[in-house]
């Protein structure tokens, strides 16, 4: 593991996502995605990125930016997904349903995408909802009725460590999964090229095999603090009322959670000092689950789209056996003209 200083001037400029066979690494200039085809060659797409804090001051604040981040964040992610299956062409080797079929006919392909994809996160975020809001809250309102006791206090402390132990759980379930287990991997390679760059090293697959795979930044590590803040948050209201006033209060105050956890994670990856890591170990642990060794085509990945989101440190950068996703698109659709 690399010892060598951290370059303070390149601390929290750049930050990823892994994805199926593939990386995305965002930076203040565009966000890059590189995934690895079947045949081993390197497929690429770069977006500049656009971010509403611009337009309206007030939404790059503190604690107001990490709410407008965190929406973000999930938009993006949910787009990189997307993109990422397109471009090794899962969707293309999947036959759709017939319902899916009537529904490009009548939306066409490119609303039909964005239909399935707001679907998929309204779905999504009902599960975070039932998962981390209401189950926590019925199991603890069980357990008070079973014991036959007023919990009081206690009520906050139990459903907090409810929330931590379903977090846990399913991470580790997750984990099990054969085709999570190479997600997992290309975690761990962004994870260790974003700590070798952040380093002045040079971005070698050598110098990146280094680097540890836990990061104070990681999105793991934003969404356990998330449930530790929420657990202080949820302290402030009062523990006699209905509980499904308690579930209203707690969505309510998931923003503020969301705000504080963001500035703890944004200063705790930029400052290494007893408090930091204190509480930003429990993050890092679970890490242990989320990140796994990557071997070296997956770390080339991750140096790939790194390079590729940082063109002005990077700008004479060209992947070796690349190819540009647009290009890979034009000569497809050239071909079915010709044919």
């Amino acid at each position: 593991m690399s010892e060598k200083k951290n370059d303070s001037c390149r601390l929290g400029k750049v930050g990823g996502e892994a994805i199926i066979e593939g990386v995305m690494m965002k930076s203040p200039e565009r966000h890059s995605i590189a995934v690895r085809k079947e045949d081993g060659s390197i497929v690429y797409k770069n977006k500049e990125n656009k971010t509403i804090k611009t337009k309206y001051k007030i939404l790059g604040i503190p604690l107001v930016r990490g709410i407008t981040n965190f929406i973000e964040t999930l938009l993006l992610s949910y787009r990189t997904l997307d993109d990422g299956t397109n471009m090794l062409g899962i969707m293309d080797e999947e036959e759709p349903s017939k319902f899916e079929k009537w529904l490009e006919k009548k939306l066409g392909k490119n609303a039909f995408m964005s239909v399935l994809m707001g679907i998929s996160m309204v779905f999504a975020l009902i599960l975070v909802a039932f998962m981390f809001v209401f189950l926590p809250v019925f199991i603890t309102n069980g357990l008070g009725t079973v014991l036959n006791v007023e919990l009081g206090f206690w009520r906050n402390v139990i459903e907090g460590v409810l929330k931590i132990v379903i977090f846990v759980i399913y991470l580790y379930l997750a984990s099990l999964i054969p085709d999570m287990k190479r997600v997992f991997q290309y975690h761990g390679a962004e994870h260790k090229s974003v700590f070798c760059f952040e380093s002045g090293e040079e971005l070698t697959v050598e110098n990146v095999k280094k680097f540890k795979r836990f990061h104070p930044r990681c999105g793991t590590a934003l969404m356990f603090v998330i449930i530790l803040i929420s657990i202080l948050v949820s302290a402030i209201i009062p523990a006699g009322i209905s509980q499904w006033l308690r579930m209203a209060l707690k969505l309510l105050t998931l923003p503020l959670t969301v705000g504080i956890g963001y500035e703890y994670v944004m200063y705790a990856g930029k400052h290494d000092n007893p408090v930091t890591r204190f509480f930003s170990a429990p993050g890092l642990w679970m890490q242990r689950i989320t990140t796994k060794e990557p071997d070296d085509s997956q770390i080339e990945i991750a140096i790939t789209a790194l390079k590729l989101s940082m063109p002005s440190v990077f700008p004479d950068f060209a992947p070796e056996n690349g190819k540009m996703f647009e290009e890979e698109t034009k000569e497809a659709d050239n071909d079915e003209k010709n044919g």
